[in-house]
């Protein structure tokens, strides 16, 4: 599990530095930037909770 949330956020990271690069793809920076941050929100979250 903790290997796919690793690929998404560098997959998510990629695509903010790809938007950002090219100016007129700033609409992929913005998603690529949400996307990052809710990955990086879920793989925290789901560190924290404990396993039964």
């Amino acid at each position: 599990m903790l290997a796919i949330i690793g690929t998404l956020l560098i997959i998510w990271l990629a695509l903010t530095i790809i938007g950002f690069i090219f100016k007129g793809l700033f609409w992929l920076a913005v998603i690529g930037v949400i996307a990052f941050l809710a990955t990086a929100a879920y793989g925290a979250v789901k560190k924290k909770t404990p396993k039964y």
